[in-house]
């Protein structure tokens, strides 16, 4: 059987407690894109002065909204998520049924970010573990995610426009601001870039793969050799 379960995610699932509450609504006022059309997106939340705090891709599941986010951050997210829920008639909890599923081929459910990085469900949380599998591919194709690799910067810094992680018609949410002026002056002067270890700058490093001879590095966008861009990430100048 083929591995497609991936088991460093997991599934927080929000519901209506009672009638009539749009929880698109509630989540649209929170994340950095729009969560109100077709789903799946990539999206974050960010802190208000614009930086990375949770990646995560959002689903339905008939009325109610699943995020596939990182294990190791899905009880802090579904925390920070209840904090800004106030009064609102909206549970928060993870759903430890569901499991989030990956293929490096294509099919009808490609993954919001890029279609190279295959095809991405949410299912029962059953099967091999894909884990490995999916890092090594994701970063051969220069995409980053999760807190090790994009906690603390700002969004657009982390390629969040060029991989449709970002609505800049929605409305508001929490980091819209800086997030919004950065794209109006069309000034990102740093990015995330793959690169293979033995070219990472130490002082630039965010996290090391070994096993892969991968780093992640935060670059000036001056400092990013032209042969290090991946395909989908043109930058100008």
């Amino acid at each position: 059987m083929t591995a497609t379960l991936l088991t460093d995610r997991a599934v927080i699932r929000l519901s209506a407690t009672e009638p009539g509450e749009d929880l698109s609504g509630f989540l649209n006022g929170l994340v950095t894109n729009d969560v109100s059309g077709s789903l799946p997106v990539w999206a974050a939340l960010l802190t208000p002065q614009g930086k990375v705090l949770f990646d995560f891709v959002v689903w339905a599941d008939g009325d109610d909204l699943l995020i596939d986010c990182e294990a190791d951050q899905a009880e802090a997210l579904a925390k920070r998520l209840s904090i800004y829920r106030l009064r609102r008639k909206i549970g928060i909890a993870l759903d430890p049924a569901l499991g989030v599923h990956w293929q490096p081929c294509a099919g009808a459910s490609p993954d919001p970010r890029l279609p190279e990085l295959g095809q991405r469900w949410v299912g029962d949380r059953s099967g091999d573990n894909a884990s490995t599998q999916w890092r090594a591919h994701r970063l051969a194709l220069g995409v980053t995610e999760g807190h090790a690799e994009l906690a603390d910067l700002l969004w657009l810094e982390c390629n969040a426009a060029e991989l449709n992680g970002v609505s800049f018609t929605k409305g508001c949410y929490v980091g819209q601001e800086n997030t919004a002026r950065m794209n109006w002056r069309q000034k990102v002067n740093r990015r995330l870039i793959v690169v293979p270890l033995a070219e990472s700058d130490p002082a630039r490093q965010r996290v090391t793969y070994p096993d892969l001879g991968l780093a992640v590095d935060h670059r000036r966008v001056e400092d990013i050799p032209a042969e290090r861009l991946p395909g989908w990430l043109q930058l100008e100048g």
